[in-house]
């Protein structure tokens, strides 16, 4: 019997039970669907998470201290215990290019010619350079030193008038205390520029440490706090819930020269790999010697991390994967599922086709071509559950992702995988129908009622 033959056979077959035969794919289709909708989302999640990697170029490099042998990411129990002097006497070592503090001031809102923006996050305090130029879309780096700010385009868009450049804007911190900034540059995205931020899009607004940061723990250490509260912690926290001023044990004298950063970020001469561990190296000999005003700080429970933008983003994307590699698990029991019902249907089949079964061997079928028969049916019920799930999956999987919003990434060898897996789980489903239809004795066959 030619392979034509079987295929017509097989597909007069499942055309005369319709139902059932659809009742029979649907196991594959929901399967081969829901492993390509979730993969699709899990690829489409990482691009949103990730986006345009590193955009330092690999030359920055992000420095926190926190707990020994942590692996939860960057600022993962980070404690604020770097001070001024010590990102002072990092930028004088010769292998750094660039130092500075960096920390994030909650706020209570951003205010623009009376129009008060509620917002509780997006203040990052750095230095100069931790906003590439190549990332100003308008105007330039703010300037240490001066009240300057430049912020992303969600942030230029909160107010019913956009922010422009030489635009004057009002930030009202978590204490209530004002501080102006004239924006000066305006980036030409909303992503973060750093794995401290994340790389989500959001309101951000990128001023100085100095004086922003420096001056508002000048005016909390050892005195009143901004708004009118003496003492406590309120209006001094940053957005990983530490402390902002973070040494106020040892800063009574309220100088701003007792801030405290939560980070630092130092630059190496180049991206170049060797550069790069060199400005570590000695970015860490710095902090852990004696020198150092954080080694105090420090104490035995923490040590200083430094990672790049690609080493902390290898991480996470080992964390996504894993996550991915779950949820394709869990799709992947329906598969198994679908692949039993058609175990299943094949065998009541055999069992309702005994005779026919009888009668083909009775005019001369060999047992192969009863073997192939039963099994060309089986595939043709795998081979279009795979292609109808396949469909589903990638509409379900595009209308996921823009009703979360994130960016559209097929993946197209799961498509193929999935396509290769209900044409497979079709044969395998019905091997052990189609071995026992060909094993039937053609006399019990005749016999059967």
């Amino acid at each position: 019997m030619r392979p034509l033959e079987h295929l017509r056979l097989a597909w007069r077959s499942i055309a005369g039970h319709k139902l059932r035969s659809a009742l029979t794919t649907l196991g594959i289709v929901i399967g081969v669907a829901a492993v390509i909708a979730f993969v699709t989302l899990g690829t489409s999640l990482q691009a949103g998470i990730i986006g345009d990697i590193s955009p330092d170029e690999g030359q920055n490099v992000y420095g926190w201290a926190g707990p020994e042998e942590t692996d939860e990411g960057p600022l993962a129990g980070a404690q604020p215990v770097f001070t001024q002097d010590d990102v002072e006497a990092l930028e004088e070592r010769e292998e750094i290019d660039a130092a500075y503090g960096y920390t994030s001031l909650q706020t209570q809102s951003f205010a623009h010619e009376g129009e008060p923006q509620p917002q509780t996050e997006g203040l990052v305090a750095a230095g100069p350079s931790y906003v590439p130029e190549e990332e100003i879309a308008e105007g330039r780096q703010f300037e240490a030193g001066e009240r300057e700010a430049v912020v992303n385009p969600a942030a230029a868009g909160m107010f019913e008038e956009n922010l422009t450049v030489g635009d004057e804007l009002t930030i009202t911190l978590l204490g209530g205390e004002e501080m102006t900034a004239e924006v000066v540059g305006i980036t030409d995205s909303s992503a973060g520029l750093s794995p401290f931020e994340g790389f989500e899009s959001s309101p951000r607004v990128y001023v100085p440490t100095d004086p922003y940061y420096t001056e508002f723990v000048g005016s909390t250490i050892g005195g009143e706090e901004p708004g009118g509260n003496d003492g406590g912690d309120e209006g001094n926290t940053t957005e990983d819930g530490d402390g902002a001023d973070g040494a106020g044990d040892g800063g009574q004298d309220g100088s701003a020269d007792q801030a405290r950063f939560l980070a630092v970020v130092i630059e190496a001469h180049s991206s170049d790999e060797a550069d790069v561990d060199a400005a570590r190296e000695s970015a860490i000999d710095y902090l852990e010697s004696d020198e150092s005003d954080a080694s105090e700080l420090m104490g035995d429970d923490l040590e200083v991390t430094f990672r790049t933008s690609a080493e902390l983003l290898e991480q996470l994307q080992d964390v996504l994967d894993l996550f991915q590699n779950f949820i394709v698990g869990i799709a992947a029991i329906s598969l198994l599922v679908g692949s039993i019902g058609i175990a299943n249907i094949m065998l009541v089949s055999v069992t309702e086709r005994t005779r026919e079964i009888g009668i083909m061997k009775a005019v001369g079928a060999q047992n192969r071509e009863v073997l192939g028969l039963f099994l060309t049916e089986a595939i043709v019920l795998g081979v279009v559950g795979a292609i109808l799930g396949t469909g589903l999956g990638l509409v379900g999987g595009y209308l996921g992702v823009q009703y979360v919003d994130l960016p559209l990434i097929y993946p197209y060898e799961y498509v193929a995988l999935a396509v290769a897996v209900g044409i497979v789980v079709g044969v395998a489903s019905g091997l052990y129908p189609a071995w026992r239809a060909a094993r039937t004795d053609p006399i019990d066959a005749l016999r059967y009622e």
